[in-house]
């Protein structure tokens, strides 16, 4: 699984590049999505205290079949708009990448966060450069995939890894559960507690991957 952020330039000939460049100093984030072939659908916020402005410009492009002002609350203000031209989704949606929402439009530029896989990725930067959009990646990072990497708290994993650093689990025991939960600036029933529970998940972890419909280890040598 990766995991990347990406600036992505507008085109021009879309509506919400011309909007955001007159107003650059506004920030629009865009809640929700809709996109069909000849079409598509968003819903809008605008951070401004007067969206006046904002929202002429959006009524007055061609391009937009359909408005809607659906609320404004203080400084911000949430509109649905079609448009007959959404071009900047036709490469996500080509490379088959569900984009994740919200994302910030500002001064005629889209921050997309993505979560795919590196295959996928690669696609979507053929299918920008394919349809002349231009985007630099800030950064891609390989999440890795075993549950068992997020299976405890960091908190579980300080005091587990002090337990078996300090004898805890050891034939005899060298240090008692007070010593290694003072170790840690903690009362021994906090520690018992937070051990327990990731002694717990583990367990329960062991199970369900190695016992559970697996077929019970051999413990033959």
């Amino acid at each position: 699984m990766t995991n990347a952020k990406l600036r992505v330039s507008i085109p021009e000939e879309v509506w919400i590049h011309d909007v955001s460049v007159e107003h650059p100093e506004r920030l629009f984030r865009v809640i929700a999505i809709l996109s069909g072939e000849e079409s598509g659908i968003a819903l809008l916020e605008i951070q401004t205290p007067d969206p006046v402005p904002i929202i002429t410009d959006i009524e007055r492009r061609d391009d937009i079949t359909n408005f809607d002002l659906l609320w404004k609350q203080e400084e911000t203000t949430m509109v649905q708009v079609e448009t007959t031209n959404p071009l900047l989704l036709f490469p996500i949606l080509k490379a088959g990448i569900p984009l994740q929402t919200p994302f910030e439009v500002t001064d005629g530029t889209a921050i997309w966060e993505i979560t795919t896989s590196s295959e996928r990725l690669s696609a979507l930067g053929s299918r920008l450069d394919a349809a002349n959009i231009e985007f630099e990646i800030e950064y891609v990072r390989d999440e890795p995939s075993d549950p068992a990497d997020h299976l405890l708290t960091d908190r579980q994993c300080e005091l587990l890894l002090a337990a078996a650093e300090r004898g805890y689990y050891d034939i005899p025991r060298r240090a008692t559960l007070t010593e290694v939960s003072e170790s840690l600036g903690i009362s021994k029933a906090t520690g018992s507690d937070v051990l327990h529970r990731a002694e717990g998940k583990i367990l329960t972890w062991f199970i369900e991957e190695h016992l559970t419909g697996g077929g019970v280890p051999s413990t033959r040598g």
